[in-house]
């Protein structure tokens, strides 16, 4: 089985950047102390120099903006679906009296 992710809110976060950023503590020393991995404190405080707080905030599930991710598909509208039909239909008519 793989592992289970967890998800920690932003309080958490940034007291992981404070122990970092303000006391001087290290990846590690943070990571141990918090029970974590040290990838996802130094990914925690890039996230934090970037963006601020708002970095720190889980974006999973979130959309970007207007446009991103698979565009949906507009129905056909009955006119053209009947027409698109109909010549299907007439080639297949078409085929088989060959």
């Amino acid at each position: 089985m793989g592992k289970i992710r967890r998800t920690f809110d932003a309080a958490f976060k940034k007291k992981a950047v404070d122990l970092y950023l303000r006391d001087g503590m290290g990846y590690e020393t943070v990571a141990k102390e918090l029970g974590i991995e040290p990838s996802v404190v130094r990914r925690w405080v890039e996230h934090y120099q970037a963006e601020g707080m708002t970095g720190l905030e889980e974006k999973r599930g979130k959309a970007k903006g207007p446009g991103i991710g698979r565009p949906r598909t507009n129905p056909e509208d009955p006119e053209t679906k009947i027409k698109r039909l109909e010549a299907e239909n007439a080639l297949l008519k078409k085929l088989l009296q060959m």
